[in-house]
């Protein structure tokens, strides 16, 4: 992809035009007359995603006017400024309430820069990531899925960040970690899993392993059978995280939501979007919330890595970026970005069931084919809801 002009050139563009805002004084607040969207860009392919993913938000196919903040999360970067950009970043988000990533590397040695996902999860007080798995138009998912699965995964504590460290030496040296868990973060996944429940008319299902660590993580269960007892409405089916992959590949079809541990919600993830057919095909998004549990930040990105193998094609699926920026409309107050959001998702999903897909989906079309072609839908949507007076 890096070979196709036309990727850069809308980089460039972007980065010139009036919707990216460059210059800020950390003493003054930032432009409040329209909303600002941080764009966190990353590496390799990541990347090439986000530029094809911030296309499809320009002002221009949208309709919304709204300024984009560019942070450079490039690995190189990271290194540069010891991890200083992340923390700017991270500043903008919490003051504007809004931000899209791009996928960055996370290099190997312990010594290194580290992941910059744990660290902004932290510093934008995030506490639930939610990732859908929902039916790929004319794409199989594994038998008797249909309906939309939620995981509601908690963002911060558990396994990572967790002090870790070992004693001994040969077959003697053993090794130790010290995890955490708070009952209000606990609390705020609980209280989001079922308000969500309640929003989509889905179940919660499944839940963690307490029976093994009954104090551990006995609170997360504590406050999961606290909040049934605060949304009565709510379907609730608690399953051991076992059992809840076991019956995963029963299932009836019926919407789930899944409340999951930080470690049990990343590998629970990427199980579920699978099953519908490609991780690529749905986004990632990080919340944090008030003690009112009403969302005051968001995060959005897709849910895949780098993909070094891809970078350059001008192959790899744009699906789960894209949908990444929709689903940051979704939680933006300002007056029509609900009716963008909703024509961004559509089009992505009918241009897959027209035929326009990438080779991971069996299909043909390039990385900018389906950008292009959700562009045009984009655009003709919203020409034509204003026709009718949607």
């Amino acid at each position: 992809m890096v070979n196709d002009s036309r990727m850069v050139d809308v980089r460039n563009h972007l980065l010139k035009s009036r919707h990216f805002e460059t210059r800020h004084s950390e003493k003054e607040p930032y432009n409040v007359s329209k909303p600002i969207i941080a764009v966190l860009e990353g590496d390799q392919t990541g990347q090439e995603l986000l530029v094809q993913g911030l296309r499809v938000l320009d002002p221009s196919v949208t309709r919304l006017d709204v300024e984009f903040r560019p942070f450079d999360l490039s690995l190189g970067n990271r290194r540069a400024t010891r991890n200083q950009i992340v923390h700017d970043a991270a500043a903008c988000i919490r003051e504007c309430g809004y931000g899209i990533k791009a996928a960055t590397i996370t290099p190997g040695n312990p010594d290194d820069v580290g992941s910059p996902n744990a660290l902004l999860r932290e510093l934008i007080n995030g506490q639930v990531i939610l990732r859908t798995g929902r039916r790929i138009p004319s794409v199989r998912p594994l038998a008797g899925v249909y309906a939309p699965i939620s995981v509601v995964r908690m963002a911060v504590e558990d396994a990572y960040g967790a002090k870790e460290w070992r004693e001994g030496s040969g077959l003697d040296e053993v090794s130790y970690s010290t995890r955490r868990l708070s009952r209000r973060i606990c609390r705020a996944v609980a209280e989001f899993t079922f308000r969500y429940a309640r929003r989509t008319g889905s179940k919660v299902f499944g839940g963690p392993k307490y029976t093994v660590s009954a104090v551990y993580e006995g609170i997360f269960k504590e406050e999961m059978d606290a909040a049934a007892v605060r949304y009565p409405d709510v379907r609730y089916d608690p399953q051991l995280i076992d059992a809840t992959y076991a019956l995963l590949l029963e299932t009836t079809g019926e919407p789930l939501v899944i409340p999951a541990l930080n470690r049990d919600g990343d590998s629970l993830s990427d199980l579920v979007l699978k099953m519908f057919g490609s991780i690529a095909g749905a986004e990632s998004v990080i919340l944090s919330m008030n003690d009112d549990f009403e969302v005051q930040t968001v995060l959005t990105e897709a849910p895949h890595g780098t993909a070094p193998s891809l970078e350059g094609k001008n192959i790899a699926n744009p699906m789960a970026m894209i949908l990444a920026g929709a689903a940051l409309l979704r939680y933006m107050k300002q007056e029509n970005a609900s009716r963008a959001s909703r024509a961004i998702y559509e089009s992505v999903m009918e241009a897959v069931s027209d035929g326009v897909r990438t080779p991971d989906l069996g299909g043909q079309a390039s990385t900018t084919d389906i950008t292009d072609e959700v562009i045009r839908r984009v655009r003709g949507k919203l020409e034509v809801w204003d026709a009718i007076g949607e």
